[in-house]
């Protein structure tokens, strides 16, 4: 992938970066594997606002990926590479022997005609080529792995972003022992499959949207500081002028201490958490 930088003709392009996509799929939309999903703008069952800063953008088809990857000890392979709105990282639309397409998260590397391959049993790994999915205890140490699952045949749910990867450490017992991209260091069961490599599209983190309108396309609505509220909106409200915020720490719009305050409540599986990814606190 290459940056693409553009010449100053008005201020909006003047700082924008894109990454020029040449490998991705100019075909049509491959409609069997799309839904449609309505947008909610961040609103609830009622029409309150629950989440704020969604709303407009661009319509969007759900693509339907396939995170369990149960299509155990039948080689598959890559006939195209498209984008997915909702996600950072790119999408692979695999075609199987006997027929079935699926899609999955595209690793980095990943080139049209590769072959992936998954299963669970010891004896059907045939190599370590990215893309592949098997059981932790299979994997070797050391290892680049992405789209784990925390339960067994549940699905992958960690490590599925644009560039990011996770890293086996060690072996103990039962458990397997990765190190995440924040730095956490936690116990997983070896039973537990993931994919091997590095998600694709590491790039995606460089590019400048360049305007306000590129933001409203992705269906995120303008954010307003606290400080230049009024008091009744905001904490931080009020004032003349520049004011400080007058708290001891910065609030919520709610009045809940933010920027560092942790939240995370007592979970079932902390005990399965060896380093947090802030290890000060």
């Amino acid at each position: 992938m290459i940056l693409k930088s553009y010449k100053p003709y008005t201020s909006a392009i003047r700082n924008k970066i894109t990454i020029k996509y040449s490998f991705i799929s100019t075909e049509k939309k491959f409609k069997k594997l799309q839904n449609k999903n309505h947008q909610l703008q961040g609103r609830n069952n009622t029409g309150k606002i629950t989440s704020r800063h969604k709303g407009g953008g661009h319509k969007k088809l759900y693509r339907i990926i396939d995170s369990s990857r149960k299509k155990y000890d039948i080689s598959g392979r890559i006939v195209r590479i498209d984008y997915d709105p909702y996600r950072s990282a790119q999408i692979a639309l695999i075609t199987y022997a006997d027929g079935i397409s699926k899609y999955i998260i595209c690793p980095q590397n990943a080139k049209l005609g590769d072959l992936i391959y998954s299963t669970i049993k010891p004896e059907s790994i045939q190599n370590y080529n990215i893309g592949n999915n098997f059981p932790l205890k299979y994997m070797l140490l050391g290892m680049k792995i992405h789209n784990i699952e925390i339960i067994p045949g549940k699905g992958g749910q960690l490590v599925k972003a644009a560039g990011t990867a996770a890293y086996i450490i060690a072996k103990d017992k039962k458990y397997v022992i990765i190190q995440l991209p924040s730095n956490e260091i936690r116990l997983l069961e070896d039973k537990c499959a993931a994919s091997i490599g590095q998600v694709g599209n590491s790039e995606h983190y460089l590019r400048v949207l360049g305007k306000a309108g590129a933001k409203r396309w992705l269906g995120i609505r303008p954010t307003v500081r606290g400080s230049a509220m009024n008091a009744i909106d905001h904490p931080h409200g009020g004032g003349e002028g520049k004011s400080p915020i007058g708290k001891k720490s910065p609030m919520t719009p709610w009045g809940k201490p933010t920027l560092g305050f942790r939240t995370r409540k007592k979970k079932i599986n902390d005990k399965f958490i060896i380093k947090r990814r802030y290890a000060n606190k």
